[in-house]
């Protein structure tokens, strides 16, 4: 079998690398940090411990896969629990709503919050079953640069099919379309932001994204985020993988638009078969500087960015959970300051994760782990340093005003994470969070496909490629990349 070459060891470049093993194929993961994880990493200070990445987990079964490739049973080394809140929802006017991870409930008490008629909101979430359902197969499992997956019997029966996916519609379009009450139809365009884009530009087709909680379920994984990736790492290791940290690859070689190996900054590697699981114009620009890269693609709109607080809050709430989100007065005005006027929203909404609460260890008792999340444009020369500290203003006033507390009194540790810090950490290019945004119909198809079509042998997973950001993505990137490496 042939010699693979993994660079970075993400979730996307983990999933690449196990399933290339499970196939036979000797590997060999760089990674230029200490540790495995790309985005998902960790931070502990004064009894307290943060994620300080992505801290949604959907589909898990997704990761349960790679262990059963190898015969495993994941429960032996990686667990989960479902939640039974999927999130806490505030509004400024005292509106509060907890989504219910049963649908049945979600509907009953959406009718009774919002003043919609249950069957209509059940409507909505059947037809975002439907969407998914349709597009999974072709989407999310195989890659869309090439003919065959055109050709199936799954992808005939979406193109009959094509007018229930609302491609011509954006989200919020669609939305407006389903429900009266602007509060219902705020909650769902906030689904916009799983993949770093807004509701006022992305496709309809992306109502499909709530399937991923309601019908799938929300989890926490015991012992954190983190424990997704050293699982995966451990698992590879038991089973031959050759892990190699703090060596960074320096280019990936080839020759007569044939890959032959890979140098780092200690030496050089031959091999018949490179994965790049960094940012795609990184993989360019750093490791590919000669061959001419795909201009268009690598210029395409980049997805949001974040601000992240991780606060240490010397105090428990009982009515905040694992996720919460605090709206802002004016969704679309907040979109526009992010991907019109590359500017800091006036009025953000708030997103705060507290894993303490799923985890005591991760906190001091009768404390919290708070990690607080606003979206904003990804790194265009801005002054970051400034506007961190209008960020902290604005979302120290919006949590205070909401929870009846002065939230600033009770923060005894912090760090912040910015767009600069971002890029600086990843390597994600101008601090995005996944990649390039979904913000027009065509966005899908013209993110990077996950092979090369100037240099055989070479391959790309992550979030900066074909399907997208988020962990079901990368992951789903990972098994993209094997069969095609299977088929070629």
């Amino acid at each position: 079998m042939s010699q693979v070459i993994v660079i970075g060891s993400g979730v996307g470049s983990l999933a690449s690398a196990l399933r290339l093993r499970a196939k036979g194929h000797h590997v060999k993961v760089f990674e230029a940090g200490a540790e495995v994880g790309g985005k998902l990493g960790v931070h502990k200070s004064g009894g307290y411990r943060w994620d300080t990445g992505p801290s949604l987990f959907t589909m898990p079964h997704f990761v349960d896969e790679l262990f059963q490739l190898f015969n495993e049973n994941p429960r032996g080394h990686f667990n989960y629990q479902k939640q039974k809140v999927v999130c806490n929802y505030f509004w400024e006017d005292g509106t509060r709503f907890s989504s219910n991870a049963s649908i049945e409930k979600f509907c009953s008490e959406a009718a009774d919050t919002f003043g919609e008629p249950k069957e209509k909101i059940a409507k909505y979430l059947a037809k975002s079953a439907l969407k998914y359902d349709l597009t999974a197969s072709l989407f999310l499992e195989k890659s869309l640069h090439k003919l065959g997956t055109y050709t199936s019997a799954k992808a005939f029966k979406s193109v009959l099919q094509a007018g229930k996916l609302d491609i011509s519609k954006n989200l919020n379009e669609v939305n407006e379309e389903s429900f009266a009450n602007p509060k219902l139809v705020q909650f769902f365009n906030r689904f916009a932001t799983y993949n770093g884009s807004s509701p006022y530009k992305t496709p309809g087709i992306m109502s499909m994204i709530p399937t991923l909680e309601m019908q799938f379920g929300t989890f926490y994984p015991k012992g954190g985020m983190r424990t997704i990736v050293e699982s995966l790492w451990k698992l590879g290791e038991r089973n031959g993988i050759e892990f190699f940290f703090n060596e960074k690859a320096t280019s990936i070689d080839y020759e007569n638009n044939t890959i032959c190996g890979v140098t780092t900054n200690k030496q050089g590697y031959s091999a018949e078969i490179v994965v790049s699981g960094i940012d795609a114009f990184y993989t360019y620009t750093s490791l590919l500087p000669k061959l001419k890269a795909p201009k268009k693609t690598l210029e395409q709109e980049k997805s949001s960015s974040a601000i992240i607080f991780y606060w240490g809050v010397k105090k428990a709430f009982p009515e905040l959970d694992l996720h919460n989100i605090f709206f802002g007065a004016n969704y679309k005005a907040e979109f526009d300051s992010i991907f019109e006027t590359k500017t800091l929203p006036k009025d953000p909404t708030v997103y705060v994760n507290i894993s303490s609460k799923a985890d005591k260890d991760d906190a001091p008792e009768g404390s919290e782990n708070w990690f607080v999340m606003i979206n904003v444009p990804t790194n265009n020369g801005q002054n970051w340093g400034e506007l961190v500290q209008k960020a902290k203003e604005a979302v120290l006033s919006k949590l205070s005003r909401n929870l009846g507390e002065d939230i600033s009194k009770l923060i005894e540790k912090e760090s912040v994470l910015d767009p600069v810090k971002i890029e600086l950490n990843t390597s994600s290019h101008q601090g995005s969070l996944y990649g390039s945004a979904s913000n027009n119909k065509f966005s899908a198809f013209l993110r990077h496909p996950n092979f090369s079509n100037q240099i055989k042998g070479l391959y790309f997973c992550g979030g900066s490629v074909h399907p997208g950001g988020g962990i079901p993505l990368c992951l789903k990137s990972g098994q993209i990349v094997a069969d095609l490496i299977a088929d070629a």
